[in-house]
């Protein structure tokens, strides 16, 4: 699909809801699964209980996109690429973008990343446009930056006022978008600050951004070697996405959490592991394709998800015992894959393994 296409496509549910077509200020439907409360387990129950069908329709391509069933999110998404509403339209486009990555249409991912891009220009353009709107198009547009790892253009920049006119479930994670960021920025404890204290302050359960927050500290753990707290907030995160299978996050996320996946895992869950792996591959390759050429960074992609894992802890300063007693693995086992990363990557010694790794 051209990105002239996703503009033209004819939106044909919105009437259901907004008789005589939908303005831009009328429902400002955005990510309402993110934003929903509810009890591990009850997910689906959860979206098939929305009456407004928009917004049924959105929740639930959100819903395939977090349970790891990128290929089912175009059939939800596709018809709101080019809605009239603000939000649904944002919606769409960034859960097609990433979607995208995972089934390898790079193509167009990147169509549905340049209309949100349009999106925030056009309405961070007009002065007397509603403060809602531009909150909405901050938070998507520094969501895809960050989650990315692109650099955060001065214009991305969130007031923090205008982020508190987001209901509670985008402002929740919104919080983990902000320790994410922190973590990109090296300074693990203010992201852990960020985290806790967001988890700490929620009125009530809303899962995906939990998943996604605790999934954060274990990134931020991991890269201080307090390696038992990372498996606590692992297992943590498991126990709120399992029962619903909400497994996207922990693939997405492989490559940062440093083989904690492995540790907790892949023993008590092998087939939920072996899910999440395949989303790590697919998700990961996608990922790169947009990522490398748009930063110049050069993030390896010919390792298997235990040597990626091995090298970033290998380049964090682990040890090879370290790495092992982490992993539950032999210390052998560990040389062996180290041995297979460095002839891959073609370097000759440990210290060139941070160019090809993530941050």
């Amino acid at each position: 699909m051209k990105t002239e296409d996703m503009r033209e496509t004819a939106n044909t549910k919105e009437p259901d809801s907004h008789s005589g077509g939908a303005s831009e200020t009328e429902s400002h439907i955005l990510l309402p699964l993110i934003n929903s409360a509810f009890l591990p387990g009850s997910c689906l129950k959860t979206v098939q209980a929305m009456e407004d069908i928009n917004r049924r329709e959105i929740a639930m391509g959100e819903y395939y996109y977090f349970s790891g069933r990128p290929e089912e999110v175009a059939r939800e998404m596709e018809p709101y690429l080019a809605s009239r509403d603000t939000g649904m339209r944002l919606s769409a486009c960034l859960v097609y973008a990433f979607a995208n990555l995972a089934t390898d249409n790079i193509h167009l991912a990147r169509h549905a990343l340049t209309e949100v891009k349009r999106t925030f220009e056009k309405i961070n353009g007009e002065e007397n446009e509603l403060p809602e709107l531009k909150a909405m198009c901050s938070f998507v547009s520094v969501t895809s930056a960050v989650l990315l790892h692109m650099p955060m253009k001065e214009e991305l920049a969130c007031d923090p006022e205008l982020m508190n006119l987001l209901p509670s479930g985008l402002r929740f994670f919104y919080s983990y978008v902000m320790a994410h960021y922190a973590y990109l920025q090296g300074d693990y404890g203010r992201s852990i600050g960020i985290a806790q204290t967001a988890l700490a302050f929620e009125p009530e359960l809303y899962p995906i951004p939990t998943i996604y927050l605790r999934l954060v500290m274990v990134m931020d753990y991991m890269s201080l070697k307090k390696s038992e707290e990372a498996k606590e907030q692992m297992l943590l995160a498991w126990e709120v996405a399992r029962p619903d299978g909400l497994i996207e996050a922990f693939g997405e996320h492989h490559g940062l959490l440093g083989g904690v996946l492995e540790a907790t895992l892949k023993k008590n869950w092998p087939e939920d592991f072996k899910r999440i792996i395949g989303i790590t591959y697919s998700f990961s390759s996608g990922w790169r394709k947009v990522h490398n050429p748009d930063t110049g960074d050069d993030v390896a992609n010919n390792l298997t998800t235990t040597e990626f894992a091995i090298a970033m802890l290998t380049a964090r300063g682990w040890t090879y015992q370290e790495i092992a007693s982490h992993m539950g693995i032999s210390v052998n086992t560990v040389k062996f894959h180290m041995g297979a990363v460095i002839g891959k990557l073609g370097i000759e010694k440990k210290s060139d393994l941070k160019k090809y790794m993530l941050r």
